[in-house]
């Protein structure tokens, strides 16, 4: 972030904000004309600032009324057995998080499902299925309070 200035960092806020904002409008909020916000733009992009722009759908709309987070430990801890998993894991849809983590488990996965009887799909097709899987535990989500993709910048 060193090589960012707080016309970067606006930039970054608004397009956080809403990524169809036009370089009109960011010029226009800026006091810059079209030109530099164009480069600006397409150098954070370049630079790995910027990875998408995408559209953030309406998980219930959807049809998705359940999120769960799944914990789970694996038997074996060499990283081939690490990597078989993280493999596995990324050909599940209904795993939309992954991450490796400290603590009594290895990975915590937040699945999104539409009903109880998905998940139990999920884990007894899928999950439970996997040659390493020691013990997987869940929650679920009763009340969503907070949930967002911006960055605190």
């Amino acid at each position: 972030m060193e090589n960012l200035d707080n016309v970067d960092l606006t930039i970054l806020k608004l397009l956080q904000q809403n990524a169809q904002i036009t370089s009109k409008e960011l010029s226009t909020h800026l006091n810059l004309s079209l030109s530099p916000i164009y480069e600006r733009i397409k150098r954070l992009e370049k630079d790995g600032y910027i990875n998408a722009y995408v559209t953030i759908l309406d998980k219930e709309k959807m049809g998705f009324t359940l999120i769960g987070f799944c914990h789970v430990s694996l038997k074996e801890h060499a990283k081939p057995f690490l990597d078989k998993f993280e493999e596995d894991v990324l050909q599940f849809n209904e795993v939309v998080e992954c991450y490796h983590v400290t603590g009594n488990f290895d990975y915590m996965l937040k699945v999104l499902i539409k009903d109880m009887k998905e998940y139990q799909n999920f884990i007894v097709n899928k999950l439970a299925i996997l040659e390493n899987i020691g013990n997987a535990q869940s929650q679920f989500v009763m009340t969503e309070i907070k949930n967002t993709t911006f960055l605190p910048i």
